[in-house]
């Protein structure tokens, strides 16, 4: 038998060759884009079945209205997303909402000035995600439990300053309201949309050209890691439900301007809206993955199956309920499947 010679390259096999082409022929995702990439497959496939079966769904104002019927709802999820990366959840921001509602109807009403108003709104929003974040840090208590009683007590104030709805009649906020920014092709946005959009851009730049965003991530990704290497866990931790509650008070402005009204009942489980978004979007509920912009392209998911059933007329609104719900399902059961592969 004559031995193999020292430092010779084994032949391959014609299988393995073939193998290692077809490799290096196929792009490699990075696994934590997957469900943001499926979540647009989503958005594309649900556009594109109303295109078909629709005169005058594939409209560039139809695309405009997804933004403009859920700008508000952006603004939450953009809040929200900071929350569910750090493994936290937020459940006052609809109540948050409806609170911020009814107190710019209510200063308004007294005569407040506009500016005044909003001030007043956002530092509400976020004195009242200051003190949840606080309670969460300082006492260790779970964020679904605190989270959960600022959702009564938002709810509860609301009822305080009035129980009867209260029309906003303020010429700017009107204005406002009324006002259109028209884009090429005879398209037309809200000034809501653009102050959405602006916070989405806010965002991202915060989450990944930041420290801050580095760190939320990190503390979504271990909180030990992250305090054991010297990141300002605590800070994180208590300041992204600042940002939540800023969110959610601009998201209940832009409510306002959108309803033209405050009500105590206004948003009533607009919070799972936004976790759903959120989730469908392709965050982990666990922490540390996710992206702004998957939460956008969740509310506009959201925003086509509502608009798909508004087209078709015949079928009731809990059908975008229903279809929501299975779209958690699969997508919950999506990000298990990935991260049982990592």
């Amino acid at each position: 038998m004559v031995a193999p010679e020292v430092g010779a390259v084994p032949a391959k096999s014609p299988g393995s060759a073939s193998r290692s082409a077809r490799s290096r022929g196929r792009v490699n995702v990075p696994k934590r884009f997957l469900p943001v990439i499926a979540t647009f497959v989503v958005f594309v496939a649900t556009f594109g079945v109303g295109s078909v079966r629709y005169e005058g769904f594939a409209s560039g104002q139809v695309m405009a209205n997804l933004f403009i019927d859920n700008a508000f709802l952006i603004v939450l999820a953009v809040g929200m997303t900071f929350v569910i990366l750090t493994g936290g959840i937020d459940l006052s921001v609809g109540s948050v909402v409806a609170l911020s509602t009814m107190i710019a109807a209510a200063a308004l009403q007294a005569g407040w000035p506009a500016w005044l108003v909003v001030i007043t709104v956002l530092a509400t929003g976020s004195g009242l995600g200051l003190a949840m974040g606080w309670v969460i840090h300082r006492f260790g208590v779970q964020p679904f439990i605190v989270t959960l009683a600022g959702m009564f007590l938002a709810r509860g104030l609301c009822f305080v300053i009035s129980v009867e709805s209260v029309s906003i009649k303020d010429p700017t906020f009107r204005d406002l309201a009324t006002g259109s920014i028209e884009l090429p092709g005879g398209v037309t946005i809200t000034y809501g949309v653009v102050i959405a959009l602006v916070a989405v851009l806010a965002a991202v730049y915060v989450l990944h050209l930041t420290r801050f965003g580095r760190t939320v991530y990190a503390v979504g990704g271990s909180e030990t890691s992250a305090r054991l290497m010297g990141l300002a866990t605590t800070r994180v931790k208590i300041g992204v439900y600042v940002i939540s509650g800023f969110c959610s008070a601009l998201g209940g402005l832009l409510f306002s301007l959108y309803m033209l009204s405050g009500y105590s009942l206004h948003a009533v489980g607009m919070e799972l809206d936004a976790i759903a978004a959120v989730v469908v979007g392709g965050s982990l509920l666990s922490g540390g993955v996710g992206f702004v912009i998957g939460s956008v392209v969740g509310v506009l998911v959201l925003g086509t199956i509502q608009t798909l059933i508004s087209f078709e007329g015949t079928l009731s609104s809990w059908w975008t309920k229903i279809v929501i719900g299975a779209l958690l399902l699969a997508f919950i059961a999506l990000q298990r499947i990935i991260v049982r592969r990592t």
